[in-house]
């Protein structure tokens, strides 16, 4: 990893691109993830690199489905396991969510590559590898369609962080809770989700860590009340309301300011 002097003004950032550019060199992450990268951070200069508080609200009633699901599952692509494997092998633990593997662009060197980064960050097992995709989610025809039996095609919440639109909107069909970790709230992953977390992922994940340690000791009912009280839509809207009005905000300061 290039070294990057930590007073650099984009210090945080450039680390950050640096894991994915690691990542990439290990056949972990492809190509097209290093640019969906890039696209992500556009939009978290949108919202000022921070965690919003619609988005810890998202984050606060996804915990809540997490905890009170029957059977989630975490799935798991190159970006992710590169950026947060500690964080999904965390989270995983302390809601009892299965990890999976699975990919838009596979390979069975990178379904090995992941698995063994998310088993050297903790994870006791990882499902969604060779023949263990061993079921297909209808209507796709590209490679996330495969899916373990033992897992997502299990699962009745799956956290889908970082997702391609068609998947989301083909889980939703086979009647699962999806909870989406998207920079874009204007993406068809944020609208068909149950839950949308407009963050960026490598702030998004350890806060639900966090949340979801502080919510472990609550009773059933308290995590309905939580479940219940939430509205994606609303959370979608007042996003956009967000970046809108800061937008505005940074307009004006503009003519004012020397630049």
């Amino acid at each position: 990893m290039n070294t990057i002097p930590r007073d650099h003004p984009r210090y945080w950032s450039l680390m950050i691109r640096e894991k994915i550019v690691e990542g990439f060199k290990n056949g972990v992450v492809v190509l097209q993830g290093v640019i969906a990268h890039g696209r992500g951070e556009c939009f978290d200069y949108l919202i000022g690199e921070e965690t919003i508080p619609q988005a810890y609200e998202a984050i606060k009633a996804a915990v809540a489905t997490l905890l009170l699901a029957d059977y989630p599952v975490i799935s798991v692509n190159g970006n992710v396991a590169t950026l947060v494997s500690r964080e999904v092998v965390e989270l995983s633990s302390i809601v009892g969510a299965k990890i999976e593997v699975n990919l838009f662009y596979r390979s069975r060197d990178r379904e090995e590559a992941i698995k063994d980064l998310l088993i050297e960050n903790g994870a006791k097992e990882v499902l969604g590898v060779g023949e263990d995709a061993d079921r297909v989610i209808p209507e796709i025809s590209s490679e996330r369609r495969r899916v373990s039996s033992r897992g997502i095609y299990k699962a009745d919440v799956v956290l889908i962080p970082l997702e391609d639109g068609d998947r989301a909107e083909a889980l939703k069909r086979l009647g699962k809770k999806t909870i989406a970790i998207d920079l874009n709230p204007l993406s068809r992953t944020s609208r068909v989700s149950d839950i949308t977390i407009v963050d960026n992922i490598v702030r998004a994940m350890p806060l639900m860590v966090k949340v979801a340690r502080e919510m472990s000791g609550m009773s059933r009912d308290e995590l309905y009340k939580i479940v219940q009280s939430y509205d994606n839509k609303r959370i979608l809207s007042d996003v956009i309301k967000y970046i809108a009005d800061r937008l505005v905000k940074l307009a004006e300061e503009s003519l004012s300011n020397d630049i």
